[in-house]
């Protein structure tokens, strides 16, 4: 069966360790194991007397109870753990999908879920968010791509990566569109908590609807991607099913990223954490904008109502692939390519960093942007 890479992450992979400022990286800047620890030592001195076995395969008890806490009428039997959300995306896939069923998912997106349905054979259909109206919601186009032979609806929400969250008129319309032909959402929510425009966290759409399998992570929101914790939530025959998939894809998470995991989702961290997430997000934001509203006309965008991307159009004749690499070789620069999330002619850029780091990586793409133009 022919295989299709995923040219995000691939990219990713070959460039992410070779740049001067890596501004693909889709979550805030990475908090450091002595700020997440802070003065307990309590918790430093489990950490050092914990010995290095297997956790709960489905995650440790505290860690699920923390993770259910995060959704309207979840309990414990609701999550499994997972090593991240790219695990939970792919065992999911596998568990809901069978020979004849079809995919329908949003665009633009992060294309993991699509890459892997269609690299086991399975079709896709997309419906789109309007780039010229604000990202809103195509409305026609999801009832156009839904059918009787639909099992799955894959968003991501907050979008990934546009920063769009859903209103509650595009949520409902979506459960709609499954209702109307038994169809799973399949809702990748790893955003939440990243809200720049907004205090309250996105609603998600689990509890809105029976056959909803929400999945999160550890990445976006706290910092913490190298902890490499995910987890689904949905019910619990279903994530009982998926869960013997996760024993074949990794068997488990580790030890320790299920201690300090339970330990940033605690009442007690995790607001500090989301607050810093925000706060990276609230600031980083009006750099990127003052930036590009100076370069007259060569940049149109709306603004990310979550997370820490942008994605944007740029006025260039040149492809969104060709612009990454040049970029890379002239600025030591990464910016996540328009081909990779299905749009040319647009850039995906990071601003989750300090002020320092983004002034001089956007004063050098401007260099290498006046030398095009």
């Amino acid at each position: 069966m022919k295989f299709t890479p995923f040219d995000l992450e691939y990219s990713q992979s070959v460039w992410e360790q070779k740049v001067d400022f890596n501004l693909t990286e889709s979550g805030v800047h990475p908090i450091t194991l002595q700020e997440l620890i802070g003065n307990d030592e309590s918790l430093l001195n489990k950490l050092l007397s914990t010995e290095i076995n297997y956790p709960h395969v489905n995650g440790s008890p505290p860690l699920r109870e923390s993770i259910a806490s995060l959704y309207n009428q979840a309990t414990i039997n609701n999550v499994l753990v997972t090593v991240g959300a790219a695990e939970a995306n792919q065992i999911v896939v596998q568990t809901l999908l069978e020979d004849g069923d079809e995919l329908a998912t949003i665009t633009p997106t992060y294309k993991q879920v699509w890459g892997i349905a269609e690299n086991q054979g399975y079709k896709v259909k997309t419906f789109s968010l309007n780039s010229g109206d604000s990202w809103s919601l195509n409305i026609d186009e999801l009832t156009a791509a839904v059918n009787e032979k639909t099992k799955v609806i894959a968003v991501v929400n907050p979008n990934n990566p546009t920063g769009h969250i859903f209103t509650e008129t595009e949520t409902q319309r979506i459960i709609a569109a499954a209702e109307r032909v038994g169809a799973w959402i399949l809702a990748d929510e790893v955003y939440r908590g990243a809200e720049r425009e907004q205090e309250e966290e996105s609603e998600s759409f689990f509890g809105l609807y029976d056959k909803v399998i929400s999945v999160g992570s550890m990445s976006k929101a706290y910092g913490l991607p190298g902890l490499r914790i995910g987890w689904i939530v949905g019910p619990p025959d279903t994530v009982e099913k998926i869960w013997r998939r996760h024993e074949y894809a990794t068997i488990t998470a580790s030890m320790l990223s299920n201690t300090l995991a339970a330990h940033a989702l605690s009442p007690e961290i995790r607001p500090r954490l989301i607050a810093r997430a925000r706060n990276y997000i609230r600031n980083g934001f009006p750099i990127l904008q003052k930036w590009m509203d100076a370069q007259e006309g060569l940049f149109s965008y709306t603004p990310p109502q979550a997370s820490a991307v942008s994605f944007i159009k740029y006025n260039l004749d040149i492809n969104s692939n060709d612009l990454m690499l040049k970029l890379i070789n002239e600025a030591s620069v990464f910016i996540g390519s328009g081909d990779s999330f299905g749009m040319d002619h647009h850039m995906r850029i990071a601003f989750g960093q300090e002020k320092e780091i983004l002034e001089e990586a956007f004063a050098r793409i401007q260099r290498t942007l006046e030398n095009l133009s």
